[in-house]
Order: structure tokens, then sequence, then C-alpha cells
């Protein structure tokens, strides 16, 4: 039986449409989110395999503080100048905040990222307006010594024209580099969090 050609192009219409109004579907469906695997921390991990860069600076008491005096402990290292009046007075806090949920000492060092400006006096000024003076040590020195700490763990100086990384590492016993907080993702409760998991129960 013939069928006419009219018809015939009306079923191929018909299963055109039926088509694309099946692509549609398919597209428009929302895609299915495949989640990493949780790493258990609540910062990111640092990858493997980083060299320990053991340094040696004086803080704002004039005291040595070398990374090979807290080795067998977690520390938490961050990068700060005295007379930032944003990014760095909340890193502070939220070092002490992480500090206060720990309960326990825990070495928290802050390196200078303007070695121009920062002078003990005004270190200590900082440590004192955000309460954390005998809990956080600030460390100083000059451009050149500085300079090989910032590049060891990817730091940008404050300078003219930008701003310097906001960052907080978290350093495990053997004095590597294991995890790291932008300071727009830190919390009190994270950073305690990752503190007491690199520690293993011993803070």
């Amino acid at each position: 039986m013939r069928v006419p050609v009219r018809l015939r192009l009306g079923l191929a219409a018909l299963v055109a449409g039926a088509i694309a109004l099946l692509a549609l579907v398919v597209l428009m469906r929302p895609a299915r989110i495949v989640t990493p695997p949780s790493t258990g921390f609540a910062g990111a991990l640092r990858p493997p395999g980083i060299p320990v860069k053991p340094f040696r600076l004086r803080d704002q008491d004039g005291r040595p503080a070398a990374l090979a005096d807290y080795r067998g402990r977690v520390v938490v290292l961050t990068f700060l100048y005295s007379t930032c009046r944003d990014t760095c007075p909340v890193t502070a806090q939220q070092i002490r905040g992480a500090l206060d949920r720990v309960g326990g000492d825990v070495p928290a060092l802050a390196v200078s990222v303007d070695p121009a400006g920062d002078s003990p006096a005004r270190a200590r000024r900082f440590l004192a307006r955000q309460h954390v003076a005998g809990r956080l040590r600030f460390l100083l020195g000059t451009r050149a010594q500085l300079t090989p700490v910032w590049r060891a763990y990817g730091i940008q100086p404050q300078d003219r024209g930008f701003e310097h990384s906001a960052e907080v590492v978290v350093l495990d016993r053997s004095g590597r580099q294991r995890v790291g907080f932008p300071v727009s993702q830190l919390t009190p409760e994270g950073l305690a969090h990752d503190i007491r998991r690199l520690a293993g129960g011993r803070v």
C-alpha cells in the first residue's frame, strides 16, 4: 500500500520533532556532580613531595627562631605585615580562634612580607593590638633573608601596586607543608580541625 507523500512528510516531521525534544530533555537534565573523595582536611592539601625548607630568622623581640626548633610539632605558619589594616588582622584573629579551640601549645609563626616597613616595635604593636602576643611570633629580616622563605611557600610579598599573598600553611611534625588556607577560606574551626588531625592527638 502506497503512503501518500503528504502523510510521509508529516510522519517524518513528527519523528524529527520527537528526536529534537528528546535531545533537549537530555541537554537540560542536571549534570551528575562527581564529588572527589574527601581528604579529611578542611584546608587544601599541598602537593606531596615538597621538601622541608628550613629557615632561621629573628622575632619581634630579637630572639632567634628556626624552623628546626619545632621539629616534632605541628606549626601554623602565616605571612603578615605590621601596618596592614584588613587581611592581616583577620588572619591573626582566625589563628587566635583556632589556638583557643585546640587548647594546647601550638607554635604559630608570622613571617614578614614587608621588610622595609616591619620594625620590631611595629611588630610588637601589631601582636598586642590583635591580642596574640606570646602566642604568635612575628619573624623579621632583610629582603635577602626573607626572599628564600617567600619562595619556599609560594608567597608574593607586599609591594607597591599589589597585595601580598594572604595564606596560612600548616606544617606537620616533620616540617613539611601539608595544608594551606587562603585567608578567604580560613575559619578557626577548620584550622583547629587540621591542626588536631596532623598532631594525631599530640597537642
